[in-house]
């Protein structure tokens, strides 16, 4: 899940895995809540534990 009021449009959630998170044209993830298949769980979580602001959380 990603907590649009905490994103700042690093986009380095995307930087880590673009496959998992799309970012707009200003930079923001525009994913809010997804369901990440295993195969991607690994670079799912380096994005999210990348992000600055911690906008991020996989359950």
């Amino acid at each position: 899940m990603v907590d649009e009021g905490k994103c700042s449009g690093h986009g380095i959630c995307h930087y880590e895995a673009p496959d998992v998170y799309q970012l707009d044209d200003w930079g923001f993830c525009t994913i809010r809540e997804l369901l990440v298949p295993d195969h991607h769980m690994e670079s799912a979580e380096m994005g999210a534990n990348a992000c600055p602001e911690q906008a991020i959380t996989i359950a």
